[in-house]
């Protein structure tokens, strides 16, 4: 009985897909909710809270004056790349008050996403700042709102100051497709990391 019990937990981790942690971050109110939403095969976990009187001394609107509600604590949602590759990903909440909760969700995270807001993108300066020191691997996407970019993606490398390691790619966040391809471009870049230390 015992044998047979080591020959199925030996098929089960054969067949178990390899899982990946990935953050979504970028600046306060530049569709990392939107992004997860999208593009996750599951209902994801939200923290969404309303914004409220309280909180504008404190929360910078402008450029974004319709938001109604924040991420305060992170989002979670999944997606399957291929039969032996699942993504969970977490987004992370954007405003300054919460950052000290990017730490714990940084933890175990082989990669990461930094969406940028061409309308402010000085928001994404402290997510960008963040990766480089910890040296996790990351893409950035540029959400187009409206479905509008404006800059080609070497403008925007260049006034973000990228190394020319790192792929800036053009998305919509509230398109599945486009996220699926930013995350692929992760993987991508994640795999070639990895391939010389091998």
């Amino acid at each position: 009985m015992a044998g047979s019990d080591t020959v199925a937990r030996a098929a089960a981790e054969r067949s178990a897909p390899d899982t990946v942690k990935i953050l979504i971050a970028g600046g306060f109110g530049v569709g990392k909710t939107t992004m997860v939403g999208s593009v996750s095969e599951i209902v994801p976990l939200r923290t969404e809270e309303p914004l409220t009187m309280a909180g504008l001394d404190v929360d910078d609107l402008d450029g974004i004056e319709e938001k109604r509600a924040t991420t305060v604590a992170m989002d979670f949602g999944r997606i399957t790349v291929s039969d032996d590759l699942v993504l969970y990903l977490f987004g992370t909440p954007g405003q300054q008050r919460f950052w000290f909760m990017w730490n714990d969700l940084a933890l175990g995270a082989l990669g990461a996403v930094v969406l940028v807001d061409v309308r402010r993108p000085e928001s994404s300066f402290a997510a960008i700042d963040f990766f480089e020191r910890r040296g996790i691997p990351f893409v950035i996407a540029v959400n187009g709102f409206h479905g509008e970019h404006p800059y080609p993606a070497e403008d925007i490398r260049e006034a973000l100051t990228l190394p020319e390691g790192v792929p800036v790619l053009l998305c919509d966040a509230r398109e599945r497709e486009s996220c699926r391809d930013v995350l692929i471009a992760l993987i991508d870049r994640l795999i070639a990391e990895a391939a010389p230390a091998r």
